[in-house]
């Protein structure tokens, strides 16, 4: 989910801005120090935006550089357990499969496509099911669950698991085939009401 949050901070500007306008100076700070980085609480940081200096420039003895306090506001993003999202597949392995979810990659394990088994074609590079007829492959759009996050310091360490095994998850076309199935069964159900009724009279 992307948020923004509202951040106050105590920086040191170096000699070397102290030509540029504080507000630049300050901005380009905060930026190298939080722009990219992941934090457990917020996740990780997309942009920095608004950045107001609260206090007077504090020189302390033996330290060339100026401290002041500031407040900015954060663009980041953190995946939530058990919200869904629109996710892109990005590579398909004979494990399952790694999908997009905002800045972040998930894993979406086999067994967690579906109900039924998935297995992995080398040939064709999909993951797939004799069963239903169905097959994931890279660049497909998908709706995921995330059902574990793990955030760390990287995105390489950051380990987020997905799932498509409830209802209502999926690609676009099996919700679709679903819901038209669903539909007809529904006719039929009235249709022998119908002929009950018929009967009945």
């Amino acid at each position: 989910m992307y948020h923004i949050k509202t951040i106050q901070d105590r920086i040191r500007v170096p000699p070397s801005l102290f030509g540029s306008q504080i507000e630049d100076a300050v901005r380009a700070i905060l930026r190298d120090r939080y722009e990219g980085r992941i934090y457990k609480d917020l996740g990780v940081v997309l942009s920095v935006n608004n950045p107001e200096v609260k206090s007077e420039g504090l020189v302390i003895p033996g330290d060339s550089g100026a401290y002041y306090t500031v407040e900015f506001e954060a663009l980041t993003f953190i995946p939530v357990v058990n919200e869904v999202y629109k996710a892109e597949i990005k590579e398909i392995v004979e494990f399952g499969a790694f999908a997009s979810i905002g800045p972040f990659q998930g894993l979406l394990h086999v067994s967690q496509i579906d109900r039924e088994k998935f297995y992995y074609d080398k040939k064709s590079k999909t993951l797939g099911s004799k069963v239903l007829r169905k097959s994931i492959k890279k660049g497909d759009e998908v709706l995921v669950k995330v059902s574990t996050v793990s955030m760390k310091a990287t995105s390489a360490d950051t380990k987020i698991g997905l799932t498509m095994r409830p209802d209502g998850l999926g690609k676009p076309e099996w919700l679709e085939q679903k819901s038209k199935k669903a539909v007809k069964k529904d006719e039929k159900k009235d249709e022998k009401k119908e002929e009950k009724k018929g009967e009945g009279s």
